[in-house]
């Protein structure tokens, strides 16, 4: 089976990707793209605590060097790597969902997508969510915008999809509504990889939970 710095180097999809950066050379997206597939390979074979820059520059073939152009420390490479990783899972969330569909399909979607990222790497996932905590304030601050950007996503999916839905059908879904949501799920999935429950298990019920507050939320 081939690393995530090997995966991404071929351009897998499942390799998590960095956001691009204006007037950053091509060949220097690349290195970081590299370096932080190597950080994840690296988490998901002996996890976060016992990786070293060291073990991140072999594995994606790079320098020292090179890694601190990209990165001030090690902690600052984690970070990326979540921000890149839940970015990755917020595309597959809205290229998933139909705005034609039902709503309560659009959900049951969406939901299952945000999951089947989350069991195609549940080391990884355990990883942020026993280390995120542990880096103070960074770790908060980039805890609590991605649950902003996701809870965003979430409000203009719903949007979009409302112009297409028939009678009955809840209205549009506020901001607090999909902070609760987020927060949710988060928080489901975090006692499932502790406890290192099946994630599948939590499909079902995490859709019916869901659609019962977008349901509420309207009245």
């Amino acid at each position: 089976m081939p690393s995530a710095a090997t995966s991404a180097a071929r351009g897998d999809p499942r390799a998590p990707r960095a956001e691009a950066h204006v007037g950053e050379a091509p060949h220097a997206e690349t290195h970081r793209e590299r370096l932080l597939a190597a950080m994840a390979s690296s988490i998901e074979e002996k996890g976060f605590r016992d990786t070293a820059v060291a073990d991140v520059v072999r594995a994606a073939r790079t320098s020292r060097r090179t890694f601190y152009e990209h990165f001030s420390d090690r902690e600052d490479c984690f970070l990326a790597l979540f921000e890149a990783t839940t970015a990755e899972m917020m595309r597959g969330v809205a290229s998933a969902v139909q705005s034609e569909a039902p709503w309560e399909e659009q959900v049951e979607v969406a939901v299952g997508r945000y999951f089947d990222s989350v069991a195609a790497r549940p080391a990884l996932f355990r990883s942020f969510v026993r280390e995120l905590p542990a880096l103070g304030w960074p770790g908060a601050d980039r805890q609590r915008a991605v649950t902003e950007r996701f809870a965003d996503t979430l409000v203009v999916l719903a949007e979009s999809g409302s112009h297409n839905q028939g009678p009955g059908a809840p209205g549009p879904l506020s901001r607090d509504a999909a902070t609760i949501i987020v927060g949710g799920l988060r928080e489901l999935t975090v006692s499932a990889l502790e406890q290192r429950r099946d994630i599948d298990e939590l499909r079902a019920s995490a859709a019916q939970i869901v659609k019962a507050i977008i349901a509420a939320a309207a009245l």
